[in-house]
């Protein structure tokens, strides 16, 4: 097993939750950029669904991918461990024009401060215990779809029918039973998303807090 690396101690865990299309990769990426990427990694939550290759494509385009089932959360869970301890990790890759993991994995770690952003990152105990800031984007649902729509045509190779049966099928519902309640976890409520400056700036204060008192 792989030894605790000496330059590093606790890292410092930010979990993002909050509907498909809400702002969640904008808010990671803008906390990337404010911090500073020698410091900082970003995890997705959407890397870690669960592999399907032993289903067809039909098969596998029928699963519900919005229910916490679809994710490998154990793994997850188990790689933020190691981050936080300054370890390296083989993290996965998905490929979500055919709903499989791929062979390769990429090796990433150790960095001081990880990001993890998901639809149900908070509702998971597991990795809710390792936060140490529990944020949830709380963003109109008519601008969640438009986003969802727009993403998923033109960078998972979706058509438009498919989107919107998907969405009333599965996301919305998965959203109103796991997500939407999952935001009494969160230590701050941030409306209209990634253009909310006033509140990623104080989380940034947050975080630059809490980097300071681990070191």
């Amino acid at each position: 097993m792989q030894k605790e690396d000496p330059r590093y101690h606790k890292g410092i865990l930010i979990g993002i939750a909050g509907a498909s299309g809400s702002g969640k990769t904008l808010v990671a990426r803008t906390l990337y950029e404010a911090l500073g990427s020698e410091k900082v990694m970003v995890l997705g939550e959407d890397s870690y669904y669960k592999e399907l290759s032993q289903f067809s494509f039909e098969e596998r385009a029928k699963f519900n991918f919005d229910h916490p089932d679809a994710f490998d959360h154990e793994l997850l869970a188990d790689h933020l461990e190691r981050l936080l301890n300054g370890q390296t990790i083989e993290h996965p890759i998905y490929d979500y024009s055919t709903h499989t993991r791929k062979k390769e994995t990429r090796t990433v770690g150790p960095h001081q401060i990880i990001i993890l952003e998901g639809i149900l990152v908070l509702s998971v105990p597991r990795l809710r215990e390792l936060m140490d800031i529990k944020i949830y984007i709380d963003t109109p649902a008519d601008v969640c779809f438009i986003r969802r729509l727009q993403r998923d045509i033109n960078e998972r190779g979706r058509n438009v029918d498919d989107v919107i049966r998907q969405y009333q099928e599965t996301v919305r519902p998965m959203h109103m039973q796991f997500i939407e309640p999952s935001k009494r976890y969160a230590d701050i409520i941030i409306p209209h998303g990634g253009k909310n400056v006033v509140a990623i700036d104080i989380i940034k204060s947050k975080i630059e807090k809490l980097m300071v008192e681990i070191e």
